[in-house]
């Protein structure tokens, strides 16, 4: 099912293959026949977009894009197996200005990406299908109605009246590559006398831990034998109106779907019954959700089924910044990492484009909550365009249409800094806001998804719509704006829809199959360095700024002297920052109730934002976040002269029975002080204890104090399985820095078969830092960790293809820049 104008009971066939693209001069021809004979005829795929065909047939460098938008598009095809008769064709997106005809005659004009068509025809047996779509750099050299502001990051401002994607259109945020063609699928529909359409779905966890669902749709059909089947429960429709119908289900005692840190995504199947005939309409879940804002309304806080989640994952961009592709396989290989990385929410940015329903199916598997922002961003956009409006209108109830039954919509979200444009240019409140995400899409989301919490736009909520401290924030305090760690609590997060972000550098094999140029210093690498328009310093610059801070070093100066260890702690800071910063928003007495880091995934190759670069493989930064998103977890923060709190989290719905241990080290391995605990951890709990208590006396584990020389480098918590039990998570604090606990450590590794998987085993005769490994075939579960003695460390190694998995592992467990490789 598909959505608003989703058939049941029908025949649909895709339109995928036998199209070509032709392209020509702006306005050159006006229908398909003015075609010339001597046009280059390209195969193209559909969906699909001008820059896949043209990059498929070897004619566009997504590395070095040519501009897209200044040329007609045309799509033809000729519909050889399409039987005569009457039939619909539907256009689920045409991106973006574009005329359709069939036969030559014009059917369909669309002025919007992100709205579906469905258009009755009369077929005759050989039929030519021909979209044209315009070029679009002509309508957004118009800039329009005067705007009370110009955001500096989007450019042209004329983009501000076409209904079309931000991707492609930021300089230093990503390849200027235009977004074109038939982007999502066409498809011919055969309704037959019982189709059903209009479907509209709403499932429920009500307070007395019951599920309600609703259904309703339209049909054609005299007098229909309808009912609604979920699980083992049925109920029949009822007649609401002229064509409509309705049925609502109760299920007593469902299993509520939660997001994968806090429980199991439990997912009910359910199907309409037509005159007996099952039509199963996917799979829904129940779950409540509550935007909790705080007795003074400047809080924000989700409670999923009644329990405050800690929200934590990444901003999506796109799985392919060419493909623009909605497909399950497209998104598969990053969602399923986000899960593994303990991420349990996805924000949709108001500068990306809309998934389809496949993204958020997959989400409902994964226990990924989504955050959902329309596709508004940073413009002042038109206030009394009747067109415009009009768009606005068809996309949002499209799009709600197809994605209201999945659990895993959590938050709706009217745009991105749209309200911070406005305030950072100085402007006063009044002219923040616009009726557009203020009014007309709050009224939707109401009608059609009321159990979902909307927030006008982000950020918002504060003094400024940016002030961190109130409501919804964009957080780049540690991170752009180069504040030192201890800013994460000094500005009273409560909510970061946008976080840290940093140029993560790539693991040395992306490198060197993708990017195999000198670092920071060839401008091949530079431009793939992402900054802001207009500003004197890139994401590199900030990257190099807690290089500094955490190592002691001039990065200037290592990576002249040192390019490999240039690059690993490169590699290593951005990770370290950020498992700092969410233990600072974890802990027990945090302000803070989620934070999304800014970005999942890259566009090119290189040190870019995302956490996965854009071949799908996980960079250092995503297994630190793996670390500090793990929904069982201990953390370490310096409290200064109060000493050293130590953290403990269960965030699951289950007592924990579990060990805790606290050491410092001298050197790296001689013990000074050690402690620790037995504990029972109750459900959704979070306990803290003072090091020094235990400890049982006092230890200046913090060095605040100063009393003669440091006794100690390094202090490591861990949480452990009873009686000497694995590890179950561990955490680091270095009281004099990262520099100061550098040892020569001696790694031990084997390998060892345990059912069917290989894990490497290792030890380590003293503190060793940012261990990772250098393997071939094989991800390993863990890399660029500490290891600190005393505790044994099991990492599985994770094949990455069946032929892979019938050979045996084999690599080197290293230390930043390559000074020790142990090889197994």
């Amino acid at each position: 099912m598909r959505g608003r104008l989703a058939s049941i009971a029908a025949e649909e066939i895709a339109l995928g293959e036998g199209w070509n693209l032709v392209l020509t001069e702006p306005g050159a021809c006006a229908n398909p026949h003015d075609l010339p004979l001597s046009a280059q005829f390209i195969p193209a795929d559909v969906p699909g977009t001008v820059a896949a065909a043209l990059e498929r047939a070897g004619l566009f460098d997504r590395e070095n894009p040519v501009p897209l938008d200044s040329r007609d598009a045309w799509y033809v095809c000729r519909l050889f197996d399409a039987a005569p008769g009457d039939a619909i064709l539907r256009f689920e997106g045409l991106a973006t200005l574009c005329h359709v005809f069939l036969n030559g005659q014009e059917i369909l004009s669309s002025e919007s990406m992100f709205t579906m068509h469905e258009v009755p025809v009369t077929l005759s047996g050989g039929d030519e299908l021909a979209l044209c779509f315009r070029a679009l750099a002509p309508r957004i050299a118009d800039n329009g109605p005067r705007a009370r502001w110009r955001p500096q990051m989007i450019t042209p401002q004329g983009l501000k009246n076409v209904r079309t994607t931000l991707l492609g259109r930021m300089p230093g945020w990503c390849p200027e590559i235009h977004a074109a063609g038939p982007w999502r699928p066409i498809t011919l529909v055969r309704r037959d006398v019982v189709s059903l359409d209009d479907v509209s779905v709403r499932a429920v966890l009500e307070p007395d831990g019951s599920g309600k669902l609703s259904v309703s749709l339209r049909t054609d059909a005299e007098a229909p034998d309808l009912s609604l089947r979920c699980g083992s429960i049925e109920q029949a429709f009822e007649r609401v109106g002229e064509r409509h119908y309705s049925a609502i289900l109760r299920l007593k005692d469902v299993e509520p779907w939660w997001p994968h840190t806090h429980g199991a995504p439990r997912l009910y199947d359910y199907a309409v019954v037509v005159d007996g005939v099952e039509h199963p309409l996917g799979k829904t879940g129940f779950r409540s959700v509550v935007a909790d804002r705080g007795a003074d309304g400047s809080d924000f806080a989700l409670l999923i089924n009644g329990e405050r989640v800690f929200c934590r994952g990444a901003v999506w961009t796109t799985a392919d910044i060419v493909k623009l592709p909605g497909a399950r396989t497209d998104y598969e290989p990053f969602l399923r990492l986000a899960a593994e990385a303990g991420m349990n929410m996805i924000r949709i940015g108001g500068t990306m484009a809309y998934e389809t329903p496949d993204f958020f199916q997959l989400c409902d598997e994964l226990g990924l909550m989504v955050w959902q922002d329309f596709m508004f961003a940073n413009f002042d956009y038109p206030k009394n365009d009747k067109a415009f409006t009009a768009h606005v209108h068809a996309e949002v109830e499209e799009f709600l249409h197809g994605v209201q039954g999945s659990p895993s919509l959590t938050v709706l979200c009217g745009g991105s800094e749209i309200y911070q444009q406005a305030a950072m240019l100085g402007l006063p409140p009044e002219f923040w806001s616009g009726p557009i995400t203020d009014e007309i899409i709050p009224a939707i989301a109401a009608r059609l998804c009321p159990e979902i919490p909307y927030v006008a736009n982000s950020p918002s909520g504060g003094a400024m719509p940016f002030s961190p401290n109130a409501g919804v924030t964009h957080y780049y305090g540690v991170g752009a704006y180069m504040r030192p760690l201890e800013d994460a609590r000094r500005a009273h997060v409560r909510f970061a829809a946008e976080s840290l972000a940093f140029a993560n550098v790539p693991q040395q094999k992306t490198l060197h199959r993708h990017l195999d140029v000198p670092p920071v210093h060839s401008p091949l690498w530079k431009s793939r360095v992402p900054r802001d328009r207009g500003a004197s310093w890139d994401f590199e610059d900030v990257r190099d700024f807690y290089l500094g801070e955490l190592y002691d070093v001039d990065p200037a100066r290592l990576r002249r002297e040192n390019r490999d260890l240039y690059l690993d702690l490169s590699r290593a800071v951005t990770g370290e920052v950020a498992e700092e910063t969410f233990a600072e928003w974890r802990r027990k007495g945090s302000s803070c109730n989620g934070a999304l880091v800014w970005t999942l995934q890259d566009l090119l190759p290189g040190a870019g934002w995302g956490v996965i670069d854009s071949t799908g493989a996980p960079k250092p930064i995503w297994y630190a976040l793996r670390r500090a998103f793990r929904p069982v977890q201990v953390l370490v923060t310096d409290e200064g002269t109060n000493g050293l709190d130590v953290h403990v989290i269960n965030e699951t719905e289950h007592n924990l029975q579990l060990d805790l241990e606290v050491v410092c080290f001298r050197n790296g391995r001689q013990h000074v002080a050690s402690g620790g605990r037995i504990l029972t951890l109750a459900p959704r709990s979070t306990e803290t204890f003072a090091a020094t208590d235990l400890f049982g006396a006092f230890f200046d584990t913090t060095y605040a104090f100063r009393f003669g020389p440091p006794a100690h480098d390094v202090t490591v918590a861990r949480l452990r399985l009873p009686e000497g039990g694995a590890v179950v998570a561990d955490a680091f604090h270095f009281p004099q820095g990262r520099s100061k606990a550098v040892q020569d450590a001696e790694i031990q590794v084997s390998l060892v078969e345990d059912g069917g998987a290989w894990f490497a085993d290792l030890a380590t005769d003293r503190l060793a830092q940012s261990v990772h490994f250098s393997i071939d075939g094989y991800r390993p579960d863990d890399d660029w960790f500490h290891l600190a003695p005393g505790a044994a460390k099991r990492v599985l190694l994770r094949p990455l293809s069946a032929r892979n998995a019938e050979e045996k592992p084999a690599g080197d467990v290293l230390t930043p820049g390559g000074a020790r490789a142990f090889s197994f």
